[in-house]
């Protein structure tokens, strides 16, 4: 036998720590979470295979942990295995960054409270720190995984089809709405391929969460429920279904939208899942909901000391220690209140009342016709709770407007339509047609596929002829105009009435000037019921519409005589109040014998408004324009004293008293409107950009000092005297400063202006010019398109301008790189420097940039001049000659 190499070993358990894309984003979002954010952001790239970026505005991770952040098994969470009995963060194990390095490239940017600038840092496989640089991100902590599974190629081979990645996907954003609605105050963005999957915004409790993820519709079901036991200590809340609520819109096909937490922790509890299915489909006896699962929300929340998390390496799954059946039993103690206790033995309530009834005869049916109005509408009343549709009730109202002679046509019509809707329900309604032996004989036998493809497999029990499709009747054309006729004749009693203008004429838009719409007065039923749902609310906050319904509706049947006759007397007024509204608007009305001529002469004659309204709207169009050819008030305005001369004297004392002292600038004071100061340059008064000059200052050193990070080559890129250019530029490569060579005789380069400039090259020597071997073994990936052509540009700088530093052998693409690096390091800054900044970026301005180099990266130069302080009186007298004109 022998021992694994670190590497391997290395790679096998983190490829049981991360086994999918989703686990990697659980990790990152977990360390998320623990560093105290609340705002985090997913983006992923081809659904995350080839990036997966989580940026939070967390605390970020001290400069002292960076080395060990991504080393396995190095955390900040715990410190002994004492500590996770104690344990309140979502991660302990250390194992998360540095199992994905193992599988993928891994990139973390980070700042912290104290940092003034955010740092990139670029890891290894192992999780160390192979390169770092500035970056301008603020406060949180950014990382970045690329080419997940690279080395894994069966795996990345799992998710080559589309379908595969969806699913993915759709794992990923519930993994986000679990979290969205246990932490309410989060705001979470799911983004892929720079578009807007979904989003949250921060909410006050978890309530609005639900509404924020699963919608109004779902949320406006389920009812809020609470239950605390001391001992042994046990917290339950949560979000349940409405007892009898629909079942499609409380339900659904899969687990997505049942939520179970632990201690704030989603997780997946097949105990827990089972009670509550169990419960909900128990409601719902005769319909499919025993596949279904309930939308919910359920939080446990239990002491730490009894809770294993270290049970699988996602830890979804959880072990209570000696408290399962003790949340079981409160959980069924809590959805027992709720949905109370249902015994699978007793029948559904609705088989029996099917049982002890039966259909009525044509008949019977026929017979209502002929029956008091209470008792017709009793035997209806008493048809819909048996259990029928509501079919019924529509059916016994047309027989009502149909006439005597069309009565027995539709009755049996309709008992025919009845018949073979009963057929058609199958044989576990057999009872209603033939009794329970033919039902049993009928359940007994069994349908063949050939029986069933040809029609004849169901058959009724009475003819024994198979069962035919349903069959409209209609009336016949006479019948119909008879009909007709009478609908005719009792729409023409009806009288045409107008809310507005209360005439049967046509309405105008005259009418609309002159006339003024009223409310129609309240019932006291309505009265109490615009009373009584403003205390049911404030009584019962979270009750729905039909809730409200119902209760005021029962107050209202429950209220006393006294007080019904107050509401009674109330609608009295109220009645009496609208017809004198009514009459003294008729009598005002314009027009009464319009109302008695015909409406093709009101068509054909131009009507004209009234000669009040005309004035009315006349005043309103002539007054409007005078309004706004008023002149407006004269502001208040005060003169202050202001001397040119005696700001110019002043400022020639200045420069006369500090004669002895060096001429340099000097700050005068701050332009708050425009973030730039003027200062005196000897005689001259000149307004400075700091910006400006800080930008080229971090310019010049980023060009001096900068070393881009080399990043290795899988494959070295070979280089000979005609990529290079010439057997010159050969010779000018070979004679840069190297390392000492190592063993197998190969020497790298170790030239400054190669290794700033992101170039790693190897020389391995030979015995003649021609056997000499020289490729690069590593090259910036930060520059955009940086190749070999940068390459000789370097050397062309070395070879004809004898350039010996740094700054002299930036390529130009280098140069255009560090450019927008100086721009973004420049924006970090403040924007209202004080004094002594200014005065100290002054002071750099002078010892390191020439006075030839006087202007931004933009050519945009640092001071302007404004005016020039005159030396004698004459000369300010002078200046001032056109400002007195």
């Amino acid at each position: 036998m022998k021992q694994l190499p670190p590497d391997t070993v290395r790679l096998l358990s983190s490829s049981q720590v991360i086994t999918s894309l989703v686990n990697v984003v659980k990790e990152l979002m977990e360390n998320s979470l623990d560093a105290e954010a609340s705002s985090i952001d997913v983006k992923l790239e081809n659904y995350g295979l080839d990036r997966i970026e989580v940026r939070d505005n967390g605390l970020g991770i001290k400069a002292d942990d960076t080395p060990v952040m991504a080393v396995t098994h190095f955390t900040s969470k715990i410190c002994s295995n004492e500590d996770l009995e104690r344990l309140e963060t979502y991660g302990f194990r250390g194992e998360a960054l540095g199992s994905v390095c193992s599988v993928a490239e891994v990139s973390v940017i980070t700042k912290t409270e104290e940092d003034d600038v955010s740092t990139q840092y670029t890891l290894n496989f192992s999780g160390e720190i192979v390169s770092q640089k500035p970056s301008h991100l603020g406060q949180g902590t950014t990382v970045s995984v690329l080419k997940l599974f690279k080395n894994i190629p069966v795996r990345r081979q799992y998710y080559s089809s589309t379908k595969k990645c969806k699913e993915e996907l759709k794992k990923i954003q519930d993994l986000l709405v679990a979290y969205a609605i246990i932490k309410p105050g989060l705001r979470l963005t799911l983004i892929h391929n720079r578009v807007v999957v979904w989003q949250k915004a921060t909410v006050a409790d978890h309530r609005s969460a639900l509404l924020a993820t699963l919608g109004a519709g779902a949320v406006a079901n389920l009812l809020p429920c609470h239950h605390h036991q001391e001992q042994p200590e046990i917290l339950l809340e949560g979000f349940f279904p409405k007892p009898g609520a629909d079942y499609s819109s409380t339900s659904s096909s899969s687990a997505d939208k049942t939520f179970i937490f632990v201690n704030n922790r989603p997780v997946h509890q097949k105990d827990i899942m089972k009670l509550l299915r169990q419960h909900y489909s128990a409601q719902y006896p005769d319909t499919p909901t025993r596949n279904r699962y309930p939308t919910a929300m359920l939080k446990i929340t239990v002491p730490p000391s009894s809770v294993d998390v270290n049970l699988t390496p996602d830890k979804t799954q959880v072990l209570l220690h000696d408290k399962v059946e003790a949340v079981l039993t409160a959980l069924d103690a809590l959805l027992v209140s709720l949905y109370g206790y249902r015994h699978n033995g007793d029948p559904p309530a609705e088989k029996q009342l099917g049982r002890e009834t039966s259909p009525s005869p044509p008949t019977a049916r026929r017979a209502d016709a002929s029956r008091p109005d209470g008792e017709q509408s009793g035997e209806r009343v008493g048809r819909t709770s048996n259990g029928s549709s509501s079919s019924s009730v529509a059916e016994d109202w047309i027989v009502d407007q149909f006439p005597a002679g069309l009565e027995t046509d539709v009755s049996v019509c309709d008992d025919e339509m009845a018949r073979s809707c009963t057929r058609a329900a199958g044989m576990g309604s057999a009872e209603r047609l033939g009794g329970d032996a033919a039902a049993s004989g009928d359940n007994s036998s069994k349908i063949s596929a050939e029986d069933w493809s040809r029609g004849t497999a169901l058959t009724d029990p009475v003819s024994g002829e198979p069962l035919q499709p349903v069959q409209i009747h209609q009336p016949s054309k006479d019948v119909r105009s008879d009909c007709d006729e009478i609908k005719s004749r009792s729409g023409s009693d009806k009288k045409v009435f107008n809310a507005i203008t209360e005439k049967r004429a046509a309405l105008t838009a005259y009418d609309l000037i002159s006339n003024r719409a009223m409310r129609v007065p309240l019932s006291p039923a309505a009265l109490f019921e615009k009373e009584a749902r403003v205390e049911v609310l404030r009584e019962k906050p979270t009750a729905s519409l039909q809730d409200i319904s119902d209760t005021v509706h029962e107050r209202w049947k429950n209220l006393r005589v006294e007080e019904r006759r107050k509401y009674e007397e109330k609608a009295r007024r109220h009645l009496e109040h609208h017809d004198q509204r009514t009459k003294s608007a008729s009598a005002e009305g314009p027009g009464e014998t319009s109302a008695s001529t015909p409406r093709g002469h009101a068509q054909g004659q131009k009507r004209k408004a009234p000669l009040s309204n005309q004035q009315l709207l006349d005043e309103l169009f002539s007054a409007q324009p005078q309004k706004k050819t008023r002149n407006p008030a004269p502001k208040p305005s005060r003169l202050l004293p202001c001397s040119v001369a005696a700001l110019r004297l002043r400022l020639r004392r200045l420069s006369s008293q500090s004669a002895g002292v060096p001429r340099g600038p000097r700050l005068v004071n701050r332009l708050a409107s425009r973030s730039a100061w003027v200062i005196l340059c000897g005689q001259r008064l000149m307004l400075l950009n700091p910006f400006r000059v800080e930008e080229a200052l971090l310019f010049k050193r980023l060009l001096e000092n900068n070393i881009l990070p080399a990043v290795s080559l899988q494959n070295p890129i070979q280089l000979t005297d005609g990529s290079l250019g010439g057997a010159g530029y050969t010779e000018a490569l070979c004679n840069m400063e190297k390392r000492s060579p190592e063993l197998d005789g190969g020497a790298l380069f170790s030239d400054p202006r190669l290794v700033a400039n992101g170039f790693k090259i190897k020389l391995t020597p030979g015995l003649t010019s021609a056997e000499r071997h020289l490729e690069v073994t590593a090259m910036a990936d930060c520059v955009p398109f940086l190749g070999v052509e940068d390459l000789r540009e370097i050397l062309t700088a070395v070879l004809h301008r004898k350039a010996r530093t740094v700054q002299e052998c930036r390529p130009l693409k280098v140069t255009n790189y560090l450019q927008g690096e100086a721009v973004r390091l420049a924006r970090q800054l403040p924007t209202n420097p004080s004094r002594e900044d200014v005065e100290e970026t002054l002071l750099r301005m002078d010892q390191q940039l020439a006075e030839s180099n006087q202007t931004c990266i933009h050519g945009r130069p640092f001071l302007q001049h404004l005016s020039d302080v005159p030396s004698t009186d004459q000369e300010a007298k002078a200046l001032l000659r056109p400002l007195e004109l």
